[in-house]
This record gives C-alpha cells, sequence and structure tokens, in this order.
C-alpha cells in the first residue's frame, strides 16, 4: 500500500512547511524533504522543488525551528555562534533539536501517519540544512532512508567519530573543489558513518547550490537510482529490491 500525499494538518502545529504535490497528477510514490540553507526559509525550497519536477515524488519543505535574530529567515543550530575567524555565522551550532525534530517528521508523521517507508523518504539540505540531512540519517541507524543529498556541509561535530555498523542509507555530497566546508577530514568521517558515499566536486571554489546543468547532473542521476515508481507496475505486484 503506498503512502498518501501529506497534508500541512499531519505535522505539528509548531512546524511551518511548504508541501508540493507530485507533478502531472502523479501517485506521492517518494517524499523529498527540503531543508533550506541557514537564514533562509520554506518558501525558496519549495520552489526549488516545483523546478525539480520530480516524477511520483511529494516534497515537503520545512523552516528551520529558531528565527535568526531580528531578520526574516530562519535556522537549525541549538544555539547562534559566531565563528572567530570569519565573524560570520557558524553553521556547525549543535544540531541535536533540529535533528530530532527531521527523526519526528519522518517516523511519527510520514511513516505512522501517511504511510510510507522509510526507503521511500529522501532529504535535500543545503549548508547547515546539509547538516541536518547527515545528522538525521546517521541517528536514525539502522533505519535506511531512500538518501540523502548533501550541498556544501559535512556532517556536524557533535556527529560520533564512527560507527560500529554503519548506516545503510546512501549519501551524495556536493562541494567546491577548494575553500569547501567538506574537507579531506569531513569525507573520511562520512565514510566511517555511512555506507555508500559518493563525493561530487564542483569546477569551482567554495560551497553553494548548483547553479547549472553539469551541477545539478549528479543530483538527478542520484535521484533516479533512488526515487521508487508505481508506474507500469500491476496492481498487487510487490517489489523486490
Amino acid at each position: 500500500m503506498p503512502g498518501r500525499l501529506p497534508t500541512t494538518q499531519d505535522f505539528p502545529a509548531s512546524v511551518k512547511l511548504a508541501i508540493v504535490p507530485p507533478p502531472k497528477d502523479d501517485p506521492p510514490t517518494n517524499v523529498l524533504i527540503l531543508l533550506h540553507g541557514l537564514g533562509d526559509g520554506q518558501d525558496a525550497f519549495a520552489t526549488l522543488g516545483r523546478q525539480m519536477n520530480l516524477p511520483e515524488t511529494a516534497c515537503v519543505s520545512v523552516r528551520g525551528p529558531k528565527a535568526l535574530l531580528d531578520l526574516e529567515g530562519a535556522h537549525w543550530g541549538d544555539d547562534i555562534i559566531f565563528d572567530s575567524t570569519t565573524g560570520g555565522l557558524d553553521a556547525d551550532a549543535g544540531l541535536k533539536e533540529s535533528t530530532a525534530l527531521l527523526k519526528l517528521l519522518i517516523t511519527d508523521v510520514l511513516v505512522e501517519k501517511c504511510g510510507y517507508t522509510p526507503r521511500e523518504i529522501l532529504i535535500f539540505g543545503f549548508g547547515q540544512g546539509g547538516m541536518v540531512a547527515l545528522s538525521t540519517a546517521a541517528n536514525l541507524t539502522p533505519t535506511e532512508l531512500g538518501g540523502i543529498i548533501s550541498i556544501g556541509a559535512p556532517l556536524p561535530s557533535e556527529a560520533p567519530a564512527a560507527l560500529v555498523d554503519k548506516s545503510k542509507t546512501p549519501v551524495l555530497v556536493c562541494a567546491g573543489s577548494d575553500r569547501s566546508a567538506v574537507t579531506s577530514a569531513a569525507e573520511d568521517k562520512l565514510k566511517r558513518l555511512f555506507e555508500f558515499v559518493e563525493i561530487k566536486r564542483y569546477r569551482k571554489a567554495g560551497d553553494s547550490m548548483p547553479s547549472n546543468r553539469d551541477e545539478m547532473m549528479p543530483i538527478m542521476q542520484f535521484f533516479s537510482r533512488r526515487l521508487r515508481s508505481m508506474k507500469g507496475v500491476p496492481a498487487g505486484s510487490v517489489e523486490v529490491s
């Protein structure tokens, strides 16, 4: 029995989010959770979900639970910490509360209420949102999610250094060729926690959202491997994975 399209009423009233149904009246076979970066909000990533136009996939764009000072944006950190080197905000500001929130949204809402299996749920996060995505998957072990895509973000420092039983959730991390938060040490840590890790480097410095077809290609290829489809599957059939 496939899951049903989530509604805002399924989620806790305190959680601000936007839901984008699948395109072309497709069945909502998969759910993609979208997590914005530090200082952004749910609306921009809801637009991203529409632009990606993924078949049979409902997008749930979640707003960070904390207001960012007196600005309009939000963040995912337990605290607001300033980076002493750059003077800007530090994305690695403790993510335990946000990780617990994402676990609740997945297990209590999408699985229990809406009828999805964890394998049908993927998370896409940018910057601090990517850290939350990776942290959530690491904390759901041994549960296998459909996949994690992190743009320009490693695991948070509070994540364990390694896991005896690595998470089977596949991970794709896209980052800049240099001046990236995803260092070689961060890559090593990812590979100690996750069994399947793919790192794609942009041909540019810094960590930013993909801006052209070449930069989006690894992401769309990851989706093509991990998104499930009910189209053309006879009623009553059982998928063998």
